[in-house]
């Protein structure tokens, strides 16, 4: 059956009624994606925004490292645990103010990173003691000349300090403790720093230079390290597991110290240590 075809009066009204809704309809089109686009340009991303960026550099997200759920221990408690394990004074031989900062509560696009010690890194210092601390006391106003650590071991087992806790040390450039790290001034730097404390054995005579290995540390640099570490431990609930060396963290591919050190010596004097401190919970593996 053949449909007959509309008028062509009813097609003309059609187009007219059609014409101004189209119109109308792109107008509300327009109009909404204007609105839209004026909306966009006032956008704040949020802080926690995988989205936000600055120079077109993605920010990885802030990481942080589980609670250890060691109680950190009181002024009084440390102060017998001194007492317990006849720690020697320190020496002090601060380094210049360019080779040391503050450890920073925000990143530089204002998020908060975890800035509380809580990894342990040791080192050796390559040169004699004197000629690192002479190097740390030297002014460095180029990022990549400085350098520090919180406490030195010289051969004979004294303490020197060079930076106080609470600041930031520049003990390892690009590094990582396992995938953990830190984002603080851009994308692409990255440290553990900002949460680190920094311990350096002197090293011996034989390893002065581009060596492999050498003679190894004395017992008496062992037994300082040990205490040491085993107060940073009390004071700051920072787990064994949590003790690392510089060639472990680094992530410069240039980094390879403490050569010769060795974990057996170190761990006979930490035992020792925690247990006359009632602290063996700081030498469990877990």
């Amino acid at each position: 059956m053949k449909r007959k075809k509309a008028p062509r009066t009813s097609i003309a009204k059609s187009i007219l009624i059609a014409l101004p809704i189209g119109m109308l309809s792109l107008l509300i089109g327009f109009a909404g994606y204007k609105l839209f686009d004026l909306q966009k340009e006032k956008i704040t991303l949020p802080v926690s925004s995988p989205l936000l960026n600055t120079h077109d550099k993605i920010w990885p997200d802030v990481q942080y490292l589980s609670d250890s759920g060691i109680r950190p221990l009181t002024e009084e408690e440390l102060s017998a645990c001194r007492k317990a394990i006849k720690i020697g004074g320190e020496e002090l031989e601060q380094a210049a103010q360019s080779n040391y900062g503050n450890r920073d509560g925000l990143d530089i696009i204002g998020r908060q990173i975890p800035n509380k010690p809580e990894i342990i890194v040791i080192h050796e210092t390559v040169i004699p003691a004197s000629e690192t601390i002479k190097l740390f006391q030297t002014p460095h106003p180029k990022d990549e000349d400085q350098s520090s650590y919180h406490i030195l071991v010289d051969k004979i087992g004294n303490l020197i300090r060079i930076v106080p806790d609470e600041n930031r040390a520049y003990g390892s450039g690009f590094s990582k403790f396992g995938d953990f790290t830190v984002h603080s001034k851009s994308p692409e730097n990255f440290s553990i720093n900002n949460v680190a404390l920094h311990i350096s054995l002197e090293t011996p005579v034989d390893g002065r230079g581009d060596v492999q290995s050498h003679s190894g540390y004395k017992d008496k640099q062992y037994s300082s390290l040990a205490k040491q570490i085993l107060l940073w431990q009390a004071r700051y609930g920072i787990p064994v597991f949590r003790i690392t060396t510089h060639a472990s963290v680094d992530r410069s591919h240039s980094r390879y110290d403490p050569r010769s050190f060795r974990w057996d010596e170190f761990d006979y004097y930490h035992r020792l240590y925690a247990r006359n401190c009632n602290l063996t919970i700081l030498n469990q593996p877990t």
